[in-house]
């Protein structure tokens, strides 16, 4: 750095130092100088010595102290004379011969023009603003020629690059039009064979078209024998399987008859065996034969016994047991009739417990067989099988009554068996009797089993 004369020394020592102040920022290389300068001293100051804004950041490191706190340190350097002055007193014992010249307005040439505006800052001798101007001035001269000298060797690699990129584009202009004549050659035999394979193509497409006609043709009549043979088909099905339902319902129909019929002659048989054989005990038969004739003789001087259970009023519950002494006699019993005649005010699972108590003890005396019938309507929720060995217990189904169920009970046994229905109910009275089947009130096997 050179001084411009002996005029700028004398006039930077005409002006006064206190009325000296700069008219733009220090350079950011003087500045960061500084920083680092006022960062070493705090660390050479006692706690009381150091500045209050800076105490916080006195125990860090120098070089952490300038990243951290850089702005406050320089701002206590630009505020605080006691402090600026700590940092000037070590700059003169750092650079004695540089403060001298400073302060004689001459900045040595060979002295680095950051530390030499670091120091005319700090130490303020007189001229020290027009001074920090020059290193400016000159600090900028150097930035530009640095500037200048990167641009002149940036452009010098950019046209050394750009003169690679000419030679390469020649080198790939002259390959790429040998390839383009090749291509072109290429492109010319592939006409050549495209014309050739566009008139095969369109032979290939007229015969298809040929085969496709002929061959929807086909289609088409295969088609309609398919659609007539499905037909026919589907007629045939449906004659087999109307065949098949008829021969089905047809054995069903005989199997449900025979198995009724076997059934009821089967029970018949039974009934007319064991009455049979109650009438031979009875009556004390004798072994020999008697004829018709005599029988008749004889009932016209006795008089013509009565038919069991005719004997006593209907209110009599002796009734019950003289009914079922009568051979393989058939007791139906319509439960909740009974129940709500004796003891309605019981909950229903009480009252059939009660009522199959008293029956399965009346099968146990007379050996007879008994069936109860209660509504399945009247419950609530399903009943779980009626544990009972002698009695037969029935609920009717959903959509049947109970009353309809003993009638179907009713109509199931063969024609001349004995049987009597307990009940109350007119309707049901009514019906059982157009079957020819003896009624016994509810009351009258309330009183028995009681």
């Amino acid at each position: 750095m050179t001084d411009d004369g002996s005029g700028n020394a004398e006039e930077r020592a005409a002006e006064p130092a206190q009325a000296e102040t700069l008219d733009r920022p220090l350079p950011e290389a003087v500045r960061t100088r500084v920083i680092e300068y006022g960062a070493e001293i705090l660390g050479m100051m006692s706690a009381a010595e150091v500045p209050p804004r800076l105490r916080r950041i006195a125990k860090f490191e120098p070089r952490r102290r300038v990243r951290l706190a850089g702005p406050d340190i320089a701002a206590q350097l630009e505020t605080d004379e006691e402090f600026r002055g700590r940092v000037a007193e070590r700059m003169r014992q750092a650079w004695p011969s540089l403060v001298e010249e400073l302060a004689g307005g001459e900045v040595p040439p060979a002295v680095d023009p950051v530390i030499a505006g670091a120091v005319a800052y700090v130490l303020r001798p007189p001229g020290w603003s027009a001074l920090i101007r020059e290193i400016h001035d000159e600090l900028e001269r150097e930035a530009r020629a640095r500037a200048a000298d990167d641009t002149a060797e940036t452009i010098a690699e950019l046209r050394g690059k750009l003169d690679e990129a000419r030679a390469e584009h020649r080198r790939e202009t002259l390959r790429l039009r040998a390839e383009l004549r090749e291509h072109k050659a290429e492109i010319s035999e592939l006409r050549h064979k495209l014309h050739h394979e566009r008139q095969r193509a369109r032979e290939a497409v007229r015969a298809a078209e040929r085969s496709v006609a002929e061959a929807k043709e086909r289609s088409d009549g295969a088609a309609a024998r398919l659609h007539s043979a499905e037909a026919e088909n589907r007629r045939l099905r449906n004659r087999l399987a109307a065949v098949e339902a008829q021969v089905e319902n047809a054995r069903r129909a005989a199997r449900a008859a025979r198995s009724a019929e076997e059934v009821r002659l089967r029970v018949l048989l039974d009934v007319l065996q064991e009455a049979a054989q109650g009438l031979r005990r009875e009556l004390a038969l004798p072994a020999s034969i008697t004829l018709p004739a005599d029988l008749v003789a004889e009932e016209v001087r006795a008089g013509t016994p009565e038919a069991p259970g005719r004997g006593l009023p209907d209110d009599d519950p002796g009734l019950i047991d003289q009914l079922l002494s009568i051979p393989y006699i058939h007791l139906l019993v319509d439960g909740y009739n009974v129940t709500k005649t004796g003891y309605g005010n019981r909950p229903l699972a009480d009252q059939r417990a009660k009522l199959l108590a008293g029956l399965e003890g009346l099968a146990s005396q007379t050996k007879a067989e008994i069936t109860c019938v209660f509504d399945g309507a009247e419950i609530d929720a399903p009943v779980a099988p009626v544990p009972s060995r002698r009695v037969r217990v029935l609920f009717s189904s959903p959509g049947e009554t109970a009353d309809e169920l003993i009638i179907r009970l009713v109509r199931a046994e063969p024609e001349g068996r004995p049987l009597a229905v307990v009940t109350s109910d007119k309707e049901i009275i009514a019906a059982v009797r157009r079957e020819k089947a003896r009624t016994v009130a509810s009351p009258l096997l309330l009183r028995r089993l009681d």
